[in-house]
């Protein structure tokens, strides 16, 4: 009734859990980055179709695995550090059996972990589109891509969880620095800021559409890496989820400098080009 997506790049440290979790779905595909490790000898061996792909940015691999050839007409997206809660894998079947044909996608909430703690307060946008129809989703942004849903949004009330530091720290750090160059090249080129809309952000006619703008206003913010903090440190309480809820935060607003610090070092290398 599902088939399961799992989009790959060197993750043979993740990847068996994540095909374990999944023992429930008869067709699962693996849309792999050409990995240099045995990302593609693990999900071969363990009965996963497996195809490659060289990468280009996040929306277009996202946008190309979605031309696969799924057995079944609804898509269940997750990484391989994502793990479906037994009470999700019970409410994907029902959910679409009683969805109309006008129910595109549906939105489920993730928990963030990190050593062994729920980022309950931490964690700053727990909602995610991972239940697609074939050929109703696009994603669009180069990073932190964006789905754009042709069609209704429902959402699902049970969660997935998300262990975001099972590599550790310096995985965490490496991948984060190379999101950091190209979220400034967006707020450079401009296509970060283009959804500033107050109205939006506070009227938009769903969550997706409020968030992209919030999202966009924020990038024009002064201080943004200091407020990202203070705002997750005893706005949102990551205080309470105790020292992996304070290490977070911190983690995220260095995440916020890195963007700043970097896209003043772009500009300051173009303005030292020869023209």
């Amino acid at each position: 009734m599902i088939s399961a997506l799992i989009l790959t790049y060197n993750e043979e440290f993740d990847l068996p859990g994540c095909l374990d979790s999944l023992s429930w779905c008869d067709d699962i595909h693996v849309f792999d980055s050409n990995s240099t490790d045995r990302t593609r000898e693990i999900a071969g061996a363990r009965g996963a179709h497996v195809s490659t792909h060289p990468f280009d940015n996040y929306a277009a691999q996202r946008n190309a695995s979605m031309q696969l050839p799924f057995k079944y007409p609804w898509v269940f997206v997750i990484d391989a550090d994502e793990r479906p809660t037994a009470k999700l894998i019970a409410e994907m079947p029902r959910a679409i059996a009683a969805a109309s044909h006008l129910v595109s996608a549906f939105r489920l909430r993730r928990r963030d972990f990190m050593w062994g703690t729920w980022l309950k307060h931490a964690q700053l946008s727990p909602f995610y589109i991972r239940l697609l129809r074939v050929g109703k989703v696009t994603y669009t942004r180069d990073v932190n891509e964006v789905a754009e849903v042709d069609g209704v949004t429902m959402s699902l009330d049970s969660p997935l969880d998300h262990l975001a530091f099972s590599k550790g720290l310096s995985h965490w750090v490496d991948k984060h620095n190379k999101y950091a160059s190209l979220e400034a090249e967006l707020l450079i080129d401009g296509a970060a800021t283009q959804h500033a809309s107050l109205h939006q952000a506070l009227f938009g006619k769903d969550f997706h559409t409020r968030r992209v703008a919030q999202k966009a206003i924020f990038y024009k913010l002064p201080l943004r890496p200091l407020i990202k903090w203070y705002y997750m440190m005893f706005v949102r309480g990551a205080i309470l989820d105790g020292r992996a809820g304070i290490t977070y935060a911190t983690l995220q607003s260095f995440y916020e400098f890195l963007i700043d610090a970097k896209r003043r070092e772009i500009l300051r290398r173009r303005a030292a080009e020869p023209l």
